[in-house]
């Protein structure tokens, strides 16, 4: 096990967020047995006091949450060195078996942490709290998900070695071998880039549908998350041998270094928070219209399809400039 600051903030929030979540996931199975905002009781009463606390907390933590995905890449990231093998984040992820599940959770997590982020301000700005019974029953589901996450961080950090000689990024993101990487590496970089570019531009159409008619959210949520994914492939199979003018280097994490400007921190960011914004749009738009929130949530979901949107088209920007400004032509 190798112990540095970086590892042991992660470590260290990583159990409370799990133990945050754990109390409030048994405060939650209440809510969800005995919340009635009709009844004038004094387990509702009590009830209402919590729930306001809860969610104060748990908003915070979540945040912390969502940071923990970028503080996890730069962590892995910095400590490339101390493997034998490593170049970036990509080797020191592959050192043992459980670096990229951890990944892959916080990814995931991120995205849901994020729609209960968006539910819990939605509910909150009603005065009878019309989702709380629905942010509770997720916060069910996104709880065991932090836990196993957490779970599988504690053995990824435990299992660190610097004897251990692990791949380097241009072994794990080569075309013509097996893996996942490589097969995203294999896939034709104009088409991936194409409809990357394609799908950006259907979230924007149909962002300013939402926008001006007040419909379409779920549809919307469902491109967003095509965005995300294409967007990933096109990194990968496009987007970074532009930018590191070699078409045989196709790592999504040498994006990240200072060498290439960090430019990596900036499209992942704009895409999961346009990705999340879009999520959030899309649950607020299945869920049952409350009355206490009708003129109130129409401007909540047009501000976030609006912001994703908006992260979207930056996105789009980045990708081509670094295409557009790169000496390399495939």
């Amino acid at each position: 096990m190798i112990l540095n600051p970086a590892i042991i903030a992660l470590a260290v929030s990583a159990f409370i967020i799990t133990l945050m979540l754990a109390y409030a996931s048994f405060f939650g199975l209440r809510i969800i047995r005995h919340w009635d905002i009709t009844s004038g009781s004094e387990l509702q009463l009590r009830l209402e006091r919590s729930t306001y606390l809860i969610s104060v907390i748990l908003s915070n933590v979540l945040v912390f949450q969502l940071a923990s995905l970028f503080l996890f890449i730069f962590t892995a990231d910095r400590m490339h060195t101390l493997f034998v093998g490593a170049m970036c984040a990509a080797g020191t992820l592959k050192v043992n078996a459980f670096g990229y599940p951890v990944l892959a959770f916080k990814a995931a997590n991120f995205l849901l942490a994020f729609v209960w982020l968006v539910i819990n301000s939605a509910d909150l700005r009603a005065s009878d709290y019309p989702y709380t019974k629905i942010k509770y029953s997720l916060l069910l589901v996104l709880a065991p998900l932090v836990a196993l996450e957490s779970a599988m961080l504690g053995l990824y950090v435990s299992g660190l070695s610097p004897d251990v000689i692990t791949s380097c990024c241009g072994t794990l993101f080569s075309e013509g071998k097996q893996g996942v990487g490589s097969g995203l590496a294999s896939f034709d970089p104009h088409a991936s880039l194409a409809v990357f570019i394609g799908l950006v531009c259907m979230a924007c159409a149909l962002g300013a549908y939402a926008y001006l008619k007040g419909r379409g959210h779920v549809a919307y949520s469902v491109v967003s998350l095509a965005v995300l994914v294409s967007g990933i492939v096109a990194m990968i199979s496009c987007i970074s041998p532009y930018v590191y003018e070699l078409p045989t280097h196709h790592c999504p994490f040498c994006v990240l270094q200072a060498e290439y400007g960090y430019t990596g921190y900036v499209f992942y960011l704009t895409l999961l928070i346009g990705t999340g914004s879009g999520l959030g749009a899309g649950a607020l738009g299945m869920l049952r219209p409350a009355e206490s929130l009708s003129t109130v949530l129409p401007a909540v979901l047009r501000g976030l399809v609006a912001w994703s949107a908006v992260m979207f088209a930056a996105n789009a920007g980045i990708t081509l400039y670094l295409v557009g400004s790169s000496n390399l032509v495939m």
